[in-house]
């Protein structure tokens, strides 16, 4: 009788509303991710006021409208357990992809002891770490949901992260802020050529 009873304890997902379409191990997930888009939402506010760059303030301004669509669309995905009004959309960052390589001497960091001593770099650096973070969490969330549209969202918004974070890579490297050592070219050579492909697979179409 006791067996009996344990066994009536599942329910196929197909047979719950959709609202209700969630395991606790996700909702867990789906609540720190979510509170995570919101702290680096509410750090842009903080930031948006110490920068000087116009072009590191216009790509804040549109990773914070960007990230409040894609806020909206996952608290409405999580409640309501459908598709949502408006879909997962997709970054289009406006840095070109040219990346300059090599280093040159700049002076020590050191921790800012003063808010009048953040600059661009600084800011640009907390922009990189928060989204960084948010690709991470979303990504990890999406590796075990139960209900099939949340996934779908947490997953289809890794992409854009990605782009807004290499968006900012791009933008520091450009100012010299992230610099890019290379290896001797023979160094490089024997790294690249380190792995050979597998003889007699699949041919690619």
């Amino acid at each position: 009788m006791q067996q009996k009873n344990q066994s009536q304890q599942f329910n196929p997902s197909n047979q719950m509303p959709p609202q209700q379409n969630h395991g606790g191990h996700e909702l867990f997930d789906a609540h720190e991710a979510i509170s995570g888009l919101i702290g680096g939402m509410e750090q842009y506010l903080l930031y948006e006021q110490h920068i000087q760059d116009p072009e590191l303030k216009s790509m804040l301004q549109r990773h914070k409208a960007f990230l409040s669509q894609l806020y909206n669309t996952v608290v409405q995905t999580l409640k309501t357990g459908q598709d949502p009004a408006v879909k997962t959309q997709s970054y289009q960052m406006t840095e070109s992809n040219d990346v300059l390589y090599g280093t040159q001497p700049t002076q020590p960091k050191k921790p800012a002891q003063a808010v009048n001593e953040l600059n661009d770099e600084c800011i640009s650096s907390f922009m990189m770490g928060s989204l960084k973070s948010s690709a991470s969490i979303f990504t990890m969330t999406a590796l075990e949901m139960t209900n099939p549209v949340l996934r779908r969202v947490f997953q289809d918004s890794v992409p854009n992260l990605i782009e807004m974070a290499y968006e900012v890579f791009l933008y520091q490297n450009k100012h010299h802020y992230y610099q890019v050592p290379q290896l001797k070219p023979e160094d490089m050579q024997l790294y690249t050529n380190s792995f050979a492909p597998i003889q007699g697979g699949p041919m690619p179409h």
